[in-house]
């Protein structure tokens, strides 16, 4: 105790420091005329000269401005409080962070229960449009709680990504090994993260169960390891296929499903070893339940007919007449004009299932469509990139950190500019439930959107998080809609011929 005790006022003298630090009024938004006159050339040491060719870095001139950063107080200043606090808590900026509060004047009324947990696994996209689904089963069943079998989905996108890869292989069999697009096939062929249509196309081909009937396992709440060895186990796979495609024998060609559908099986094997064996989509399963007000209730089902309940007359009056089925995927891809179909190349998991795609469309339609969904008593499903000026206490805003006032640094990247470089793409799927709107000079405006994330209770207000409207221009690129929440001209979009984007575009990423 006494050891502790002799630490706390060094403890203490960080978080002043930081205060103190961040107190300091400095404008983060360099004038251009200012990076201009500041800008100077890094002298090659060979020559001495100012050349447009390759040049070294300069010992002297790296000299002279570090005696530049340490004549400025403000940067001595910054210096100790970087020796002992992290970046992000250095620049955090609470005061901007006052109106992201848990108030929403728009709110569905009945988000579901319990909040999710899909632990150290990339399974987001399952539990998000799972989370969508549950609330008209359990507004049909009566439930207070209720969580659909993420494992169930998640053992089948396995099996199916797998195949998709090593028939991707046979088909890209002819192009460069070393290329990119072979290279960015083997890069994560079974990779836990995915996409609406992809979700889609496993529940339309095997259903839905409980998960009170196939729950997790510990390879599903930890997936990295089981990831590890099918993911050695196809690479193997892949080089061996190429080579039968490439060989001169015809019996090599002719014998490629055979060999291929051996690997499919190895795969299932492992799958099956580490999460379980699923229920048959096809096999019927009894659910036993109680209901809100503590009554049994028994179900016995296929997963197939389970799942045909989210589109049964009975389901869609309770969504006010949305059929998820029918729901698709609305963009905002500033780089690509709007009501624009768009596709990635190779981007799939069930052969045969829809492609993946996505209209594109500005951000005033996308909000709109959310607000109207949210208004309708609906969950909105949405991918984003959460890891940009985001905190584990709940709060996504732009205005989250401050680099600009400890390194008078300009950081200016557009929502196009981040996606061309690579700075931004979807990484993280979650859920809309609630959003504040308020009247701007006779214009009703959006302030705030309140998210049931899937990380646990323990992270968040209760799991639930609070995105501000900036952060969702900036840093969200996709919701999921009903076709009745947008216009004609947005639906018609999705018979059009798309655009079809290469493997490694920032929309190929999966959530």
């Amino acid at each position: 105790m006494g050891a502790a005790q002799s630490r706390a006022p060094a403890n203490m003298a960080a978080p002043r420091l930081t205060e103190q630090f961040k107190n300091l009024d400095v404008d983060d938004r360099v004038p251009q005329e200012d990076l201009e006159k500041e800008y100077c050339f890094v002298e090659d040491e060979q020559s001495g000269s100012h050349t447009h060719g390759s040049q070294t870095v300069s010992i002297s001139t790296a000299e002279q401005w570090q005696k530049e950063v340490l004549a400025d107080r403000k940067n001595r200043l910054a210096l100790t409080a970087m020796s002992k606090n992290q970046l992000n808590d250095v620049v955090y900026q609470a005061k901007a962070l006052q109106p992201d509060k848990q108030l929403f004047n728009v709110k569905i009324p009945f988000e579901g229960a319990p909040v999710t947990n899909q632990r150290s696994s990339g399974r987001c996209w399952i539990f998000a449009a799972t989370n969508v689904f549950r609330v008209a089963i359990m507004k049909k069943h009566n439930l207070s709680n209720f969580e659909l079998s993420q494992a169930y989905l998640f053992f089948w996108d396995k099996l199916e990504k797998a195949n998709w890869f090593l028939e991707q292989i046979i088909d890209t069999a002819n192009e460069d090994l070393g290329g990119r697009l072979v290279q960015q096939l083997l890069r994560d062929p079974v990779g836990d993260g995915g996409q609406w249509d992809m979700l889609a196309n496993l529940v339309a081909k095997y259903g839905l169960v409980p998960q009170t009937i196939y729950p997790d396992a510990m390879a599903a709440q930890s997936s990295s390891n089981m990831d590890s060895v099918i993911t050695a186990k196809l690479r193997e796979d892949a080089l061996l296929l190429r080579s039968m495609c490439s060989a001169d024998s015809r019996i090599s060609k002719r014998s490629l499903p055979v060999v291929k559908a051996k690997m499919l099986k190895e795969v299932h094997r492992i799958l099956t070893i580490m999460l379980g064996p699923p229920p048959s989509p096809h096999a019927p399963f009894t659910w036993e339940y109680l209901d809100a007000n503590s009554k049994y209730h028994t179900v016995s089902k296929t997963p197939l007919e389970f799942a045909k309940e989210l589109s049964s007359p009975t389901l869609t009056r309770t969504l006010h007449g949305a059929d998820v089925n029918s729901f698709f995927s609305l963009v905002h891809d500033p780089r690509h004009e709007p009501l624009t179909l768009l596709t990635v190349s190779r981007l799939g998991n069930v052969i045969g299932g829809h492609s993946t795609s996505y209209v594109n469309v500005d951000m005033q339609t996308l909000k709109a469509a959310a607000i109207k969904m949210l208004k309708a008593g609906l969950p909105v499903f949405f991918g984003c990139d959460v890891g940009k000026a985001s905190s584990r206490t709940g709060i996504m805003d732009d205005k989250m950190f401050n680099y600009g006032l400890a390194f008078d640094i300009s950081l200016n990247l557009n929502k196009a500019q981040r996606m061309i470089t690579g700075a931004s793409a979807v990484t993280h799927a979650m859920v809309l439930t609630g959003v504040q709107v308020e009247d701007h000079n006779g214009e009703k405006r959006s302030i705030r959107w309140r998210v049931q994330n899937s990380w646990g209770e323990d992270i968040g207000t209760d799991g639930y998080w609070v995105m501000s409207d900036s952060w969702m221009d900036e840093y969200v690129f996709q919701i999921v809609v009903d076709p009745g929440f947008v216009d004609k001209e947005v639906r018609d979009v999705v018979d059009a011929e798309p655009m079809i984007l290469p493997l490694w575009d920032p929309l190929g990423a999966l959530a």
